[in-house]
């Protein structure tokens, strides 16, 4: 796909559902009773990998494009599924199905594309052997055709799983997909589950799965969950993505003469790093009609264009951004001074390491940038100019050097655009509507 540089961009736009409560709402409607009802749901490649799986365990589920109907069969009425469970791409459907499934009486198997089978599994695979469930991972050079045993930690893997009992598990590393993993598994246990993180991840899980029914609190950075519960269907309104927003956010601050509002945009604070840090950087940012829908804060975000400087991105607020951090990269390579982004090495093991393929990509379009451990350093305020990018099949390194393209000099080319349909099936259609 070829980029050329835009003059402005101008209008409003709402963007996809949010994808982690897409994927949370078919999650928890699948293990309640009675009909979950969710509207605006993200219909990308990782939500539709999770439909699927729960369908091969026995959830009967409509998608009629603008709706998605889940007819739950309670915290006990999963059945094994007859073939492998496909999660795709999707690192949420991974860990958090496999905290449901580590509370089932049967042995299921997941699997996924080439790069899930790189992305570390451990980080769940203890927690939930510590409350009682076991796992094996295979060769991925010969599987499916042989299962041979290896030690991966990563994908493919079976789950047995079965009678769990309670913990108190104390993570190393803030993320909400081990968190909510946990949690999940905990609804199965004998006695109450605990997790504590090192800072606070974001916690859809704990609003969603309270609004269903469980009974799960939270002091400071540890969440607690009671077992079995009795969880009700419910009807979910999916607000836009904050992680899909970031992209006009970026647009409508780098390109001069632009004015983007962006409708009904999900701003928990435990998501929203992205607008603290555009304003610390400059940005003319503002929030508007602030709203509660479904449990989860709300928003329009009316963005103009802005001279940026640079900040400095680390701390306990990077799991509030740490998907953002390729577009804050972006950002930073056009403002004036020096950006630098710490205590992301998360970054290493996401779709692709975004460290590396940022540091990369940047460069190849005249930044001055210099990776490090956990992070990036970057002098900004040269021109960049056009470069052939490598997305390595990555949707946010897509859309994050699509807005680099149209505000560098001369012609920026993706090497694989089809990916931004992950998480932003529109996304390109929805650039053209702002530039007419």
């Amino acid at each position: 796909m070829k980029i050329t540089n835009s003059y402005s961009f101008h209008g409003k736009l709402s963007v996809p559902g949010d994808k982690s409560i897409s994927h949370r709402g078919i999650m928890f409607g699948a293990i309640s009773n009675g009909l979950t009802e969710i509207t605006n749901f993200l219909q990308g490649a990782d939500c539709l990998s999770t439909i699927s799986c729960f369908q091969k365990l026995g959830i009967p589920i409509e998608n009629n494009g603008s709706s998605v109907l889940v007819h739950g069969k309670g915290l006990h009425g999963l059945r094994a599924p007859s073939q492998i469970l496909d999660v795709g791409n999707s690192g949420t459907t991974t860990r958090l199905i496999s905290g449901i499934l580590a509370g089932q009486a049967f042995k299921t198997t997941l699997d996924g594309d080439n790069s899930i089978r790189k992305r570390p599994m451990q980080r769940i695979f203890t927690p939930l052997s510590q409350m009682g469930a076991n796992f094996q991972c295979w060769d991925s050079t010969s599987f499916p055709a042989s299962r041979e045993r290896c030690n991966s930690g990563c994908a493919p893997f079976t789950i047995c799983g079965g009678h769990l009992k309670g913990v108190h598990y104390h993570s190393t590393v803030a993320s909400a997909q081990v968190k909510s993993a946990i949690l999940l598994a905990g609804l199965y246990a004998e006695d109450d589950t605990s997790v504590t993180e090192p800072v606070l991840s974001r916690n859809h899980t704990e609003l969603m799965l309270s609004g269903f029914g469980a009974r799960i609190t939270s002091a400071g950075t540890t969440a607690s969950i009671k077992p079995e519960p009795v969880l009700n269907g419910q009807k979910i309104h999916v607000p836009g993505d904050i992680s899909s927003a970031a992209y006009f956010i970026a647009l409508g601050l780098l390109t001069p003469n632009s004015e983007i509002l962006i409708e009904n945009v999900g701003v928990n604070p435990t998501r929203s790093g992205i607008l603290n840090i555009a304003l610390a950087m400059g940005g003319d940012l503002t929030l508007l009609n602030k709203r509660t829908v479904s449990g989860e804060p709300v928003a329009d975000i009316l963005v103009r264009s802005s001279n940026l400087y640079g900040t400095t991105v680390g701390g306990a607020m990077i799991p509030t951004l740490i998907d953002e951090i390729p577009v804050i990269a972006v950002m930073a390579a056009f403002a004036e001074g020096t950006t630098v982004i710490q205590d992301a090495q998360e970054l290493k093991v996401k779709e692709s390491d975004r460290i590396a393929v940022v540091t990369e990509n940047l460069k190849a379009m005249g930044a001055s940038i210099v990776p490090t451990e956990d992070g990036m350093i970057i002098e900004g305020g040269r021109p960049l100019q056009g470069a052939v990018i490598h997305t390595c099949q990555d949707h946010r390194i897509a859309m994050s050097f699509t807005v680099a393209g149209l505000n560098a000099c001369g012609e920026t080319i993706l090497d694989d655009e089809q990916c931004a349909a992950i998480s932003y099936p529109s996304f390109y259609e929805d650039i053209k509507s702002l530039s007419l």
